[in-house]
């Protein structure tokens, strides 16, 4: 019952989808060009959600909310910067990765977007999150590149928002994770009448 741990990231893309992940090489002119056009990108990104703000209810949101400036920034630099198109070529947002990177030349790279508080960075609580799909949203050899943020909450327009303050760029090439078994039902599974014990609408007197 203990969680499968200590996985090549690498092999779990390999075994879902078929596909490569591409090692990211710092010596290499292609990489190393990829690399400055990222850093552009990221950096206007990070100006332009600190300028406006992200307003948010649930912090946890706030990445996913950050990806529009993000892909904005990469167009801005030459990309072709996409929600990743699956399998069956439907877009889909959902799941991992979240943008899909393509150049000019051909070349496809998907990049995930994170973020986090100085507080929680070194948390060990769940923060990468995989599930296998039928459609998946892997569909080439590529590299896989995971940016953070970290966000400070500041006021914008009289109101508390998040905003980045810095960014964060990996390849995750080296990445180990786990597999945690788990067991689940529905609600269809749960409320059957024939395990119903009671039920009751208590009014006041």
């Amino acid at each position: 019952m203990s969680p499968l741990k200590d996985i090549p990231f690498p092999v779990v893309i390999k075994a879902i989808s078929g596909f490569k992940v591409l090692s990211f090489n710092k010596t290499n002119g292609e990489d190393l060009a990829l690399l400055e056009k990222l850093t552009q990108a990221l950096n206007i990104a990070t100006l332009e959600a600190n300028k406006v703000g992200i307003f948010s209810d649930r912090p946890n949101e706030v990445g996913n909310h950050i990806e529009p400036f993000v892909r904005d920034a990469l167009k801005r630099v030459g990309y072709k910067a996409l929600i990743p198109i699956t399998k069956k070529g439907i877009h889909r947002s959902a799941g991992y990765p979240d943008i899909e990177i393509r150049g000019n030349d051909g070349s496809l790279s998907y990049l995930e977007c994170k973020t986090y508080s100085v507080k929680s960075e070194d948390s060990s609580f769940r923060a990468f999150y995989l599930k296998p799909s039928e459609d998946f949203k892997i569909t080439g050899d590529a590299r896989h590149l995971l940016v953070g943020f970290e966000i400070k909450s500041e006021t914008r327009k009289s109101k508390s928002a998040f905003v980045p303050v810095r960014w964060r760029l990996y390849t995750l090439e080296k990445l180990r994770v786990q597999v945690k078994h788990e067991f689940n039902a529905s609600n269809v599974d749960i409320y059957r009448s024939e395990a119903l014990l009671g039920e009751g609408r208590p009014t006041e007197s």
